[in-house]
């Protein structure tokens, strides 16, 4: 070998360390010998603000729970939580600084579809995965990407299978919907229409409303003129309360059925009695700190004595958000990076949880931890779980 095919060969090899050595170090960001980044997303100035502070609040708590406990493997978990206003152009930055500046290892409970869909080119750009974003859209886990993980059942998943059951139980003469006129209220739309063949019954009118209205009063008297006596809404907080006291005030009573969009307790807070009657698709089971079950009674008043504020079905997500992730690191073992944590989530089962969760399966071809929900009522002022799991 000559000098120069010496010093050729040296450049190559040093060139292909100094290569190895930075993939090694894109597999592990967000990972030292003794603590684990993480990032969130959370709207804590805009629409859902009540959300994401409940998200964030669950998250918190459980990251406080492990460390106190030593942490995953030995290491403690660093939670950082951008504010994106619910706007999808501040998510991005939020996601830039999360993973170019904070280094984060994955980001965690980033809420609201459009949110998600905006930043997670950012994040598989540098190979951080997105754990469990806080929305029922399928594009959380469709089309297929390694870096995607969703633990949430569809909105049309939660419309396909519960509108032609409770169509099918209150004998329902005309189904109809009023939806938000996005993606949110199409995915809802869709699931209805769907679900609704299988029991050969057509939606006999759709009313849709711009994201930010508040003024319901045309699409109420709408529905009612149709004599709709079940009413399919993709609403969220305002729009849900908003719907059903005009149509109330109005002398229009149809049974009204809403997503896991519109399960939290404001919609009875804030509603108040005309509330009552309202069901909706739900997986986890909002904690009320009288709650009969005593592990949940137990856990929503050491959330309320922690945070001075009762705990919300936002913050269970952000709670079991964090613990699913606690799972799968530490199944991960001590060489901590992103390929051992996919094959870590590629074969990992999940058990019920204390809060009713159904169990969720992860393969490496499903990124979708469950895709069954089950159906609430407000009854008395809260909501009570009123069927099994729909399969």
């Amino acid at each position: 070998m000559t000098p120069h095919t010496r010093a050729l060969a040296a450049t190559l090899s040093a060139l292909t360390l100094a290569l190895s050595a930075g993939l090694a170090h894109a597999q592990s960001q967000g990972v030292s010998k003794d603590t684990i980044t993480l990032g969130s997303i959370q709207d804590l100035s805009g629409p859902l603000a009540g959300f994401g502070k409940q998200v964030r609040a669950g998250m918190q708590l459980r990251v406080e729970e492990l460390n106190e406990q030593g942490g995953v493997n030995g290491r403690r978990i660093q939670l950082l939580v951008e504010d994106s206003g619910y706007d999808p152009k501040r998510a991005v930055l939020g996601a830039q600084k999360l993973v170019n500046q904070d280094k984060i290892f994955a980001m965690l409970g980033h809420i609201g579809t459009a949110s998600n869909l905006a930043a997670m080119p950012v994040q598989f750009e540098k190979n951080v995965v997105n754990f469990f974003p806080v929305t029922a859209a399928r594009e959380m886990y469709e089309p297929y990407h390694r870096l995607k993980y969703s633990f949430a059942a569809t909105y049309y998943d939660q419309m396909r299978m519960a509108v032609p059951k409770l169509a099918k139980e209150k004998g329902a003469k005309k189904v109809c919907s009023i939806y938000q006129d996005d993606e949110f209220g199409l995915e809802i739309q869709r699931g209805a229409d769907e679900g609704l063949k299988s029991i050969n019954v057509t939606m006999a009118e759709k009313t849709t409303f711009k994201r930010g209205s508040t003024d319901f009063s045309s699409q109420v008297a709408r529905l009612k003129a149709a004599e709709c006596d079940f009413v399919v809404m993709g609403t969220l907080i305002r729009e849900t309360i908003g719907t059903i006291a005009t149509a109330r005030r109005s002398g229009y009573n149809p049974t009204f059925i809403g997503s896991s969009g519109a399960y939290t307790d404001l919609i009875h807070k804030l509603g108040g009695p005309a509330m009552n009657g309202l069901y909706a698709t739900m997986t986890v089971q909002n904690p009320y700190l009288d709650e009969a079950s005593q592990p949940i009674r137990f856990w929503a008043n050491k959330y309320k004595t922690k945070f001075n504020d009762d705990p919300t079905v936002f913050s269970v997500y952000g709670y079991m958000v964090v613990d699913a992730f606690i799972r799968a690191a530490q199944k991960a073992g001590n060489n901590l990076n992103t390929d051992s944590f996919v094959k870590a989530m590629d074969s990992m089962i999940i058990p019920p949880d204390i809060f009713g969760s159904p169990e969720m399966r992860f393969t490496a071809q499903q990124r979708l931890g469950s895709n069954v929900s089950r159906l609430s009522q407000i009854q008395d002022g809260r909501w009570k779980v009123v069927s099994d799991y729909m399969k």
